[in-house]
């Protein structure tokens, strides 16, 4: 190889669309703390994610590229494709909500943006390899799994299904604007390694939650009902609250993606459900009663009316991935909650913690957040 090649070769970088956005802040930090330049790829709509990139860039310098653009800007596409050596593809509008109000605008970012995404990858020479998250609402509402209530969560009636999960076997069943587009996605994604011998992988993704997340009533309820439980705020509960998520640390997320790019050769063109499994679920109530254990009191809360598609129970079954990789979730709920609230007590001024607070912490508590 000549040294032109060898010079160009090593300034490529990942590239993660999406990029200043809670799970992508989190890889590209993981990426950068190893040397590994990267170049971000994001339309910086979502609120907070300036805080992000302020951060990475503080934290990392000249390693960190941002090109602010949107998926559908095809030739801003391109020209990130034509630098990466690989890809995460995370960027999409997130909200079942907001497909509902504009699902046309839903379906370009999410379906048509992945689409401008595998084109820009399949004109490469050697193409990057590509993963892209995807979302448990692929299998629908699973109106068919049989449910009882069980003290402050649902569960499933089947033990099988209460043991392991779902898993990938699950017909798909798309439902909501939303896990329409992120359906098509999906698929695309699948049949463009199929069609085109493309390397690429997806991730079915359950809760995910931690450090750097700005959470919504409408996507990360881990981290918005903490933030609303500081701010002494009410929160909306969809439903009766009975409703099960398994919730997975981003962090152990980040040690997934890790290893899907190593075993793309082998796994390319499959698709995993990722989440924290049977041994990290959590249904609202229940988040609550922990919250009120971490802060000293409970938090207000109302109930409003079921979300179209809202799934009552989904737990990932994980075991697909588990095999081809040996990963597994390494953080407890509780351990993951305590790195959260750490995270969001360190994000704020400490007038605004004692405020939120009114002193319910610990004193050890408050000390330990004084240091960082």
């Amino acid at each position: 190889m000549s040294p032109r090649n060898i010079g160009r070769i090593f300034r490529r970088r990942v590239l993660i669309t999406g990029g200043s956005g809670f799970v992508g802040t989190n890889l590209a930090h993981r990426l950068l703390s190893a040397g590994q330049p990267v170049l971000l790829f994001d339309s910086l709509a979502r609120p907070g994610v300036e805080q992000n990139l302020r951060w990475l860039r503080h934290t990392h310098g000249d390693l960190v590229e941002i090109m602010i653009a949107d998926v559908r800007d095809v030739p801003a596409v391109r020209r990130a494709v034509q630098q990466a050596s690989q890809v995460y593809h995370f960027a999409a509008q997130v909200a079942v909500t907001t497909s509902l109000t504009d699902p046309v605008e839903d379906f370009e970012v999410n379906a048509r943006g992945t689409l401008n995404i595998l084109e820009a990858i399949r004109e490469q020479i050697s193409p990057p390899p590509i993963l892209f998250t995807s979302t448990n609402k692929v299998y629908g509402a699973l109106e068919d799994v049989g449910l009882r209530r069980r003290n402050l969560r649902y569960e499933p009636t089947d033990p099988s299904l209460r043991q392991t999960g779902v898993d990938e076997s699950r017909p798909l069943d798309f439902h909501s604007p939303y896990g329409c587009s992120k359906g098509t996605a999906d698929q695309y994604v699948l049949d463009y390694a199929r069609s085109y011998g493309l390397p690429a992988m997806v991730f079915r993704m359950s809760c995910i939650y931690g450090a750097h997340q700005f959470g919504t009533e409408d996507q990360g309820w881990v981290a918005h009902f903490l933030m609303r439980a500081l701010e002494r705020q009410p929160i909306t509960l969809h439903g009766d609250g009975r409703q099960v998520r398994d919730i997975l640390s981003v962090d152990d997320l980040v040690d997934a993606f890790l290893l899907a790019q190593q075993c793309m050769a082998t796994e390319c063109g499959q698709a995993f459900n990722i989440g924290g499994g049977p041994g990290n679920t959590l249904s609202l109530l229940e988040l609550l009663d922990l919250i009120a254990e971490l802060l000293g009191h409970k938090p207000d809360f109302q109930f409003e009316a079921w979300r179209t598609g809202d799934q009552r129970y989904y737990v990932s079954d994980t075991a697909k991935f588990q095999r081809a990789t040996g990963w597994k979730p390494r953080l407890t709920v509780q351990e993951g909650l305590d790195r959260l609230l750490e995270w969001l007590l360190d994000s704020r001024s400490k007038e605004a913690v004692i405020a939120s607070i009114g002193g319910a912490r610990s004193s050890a508590r408050r000390a330990a957040g004084a240091e960082r």
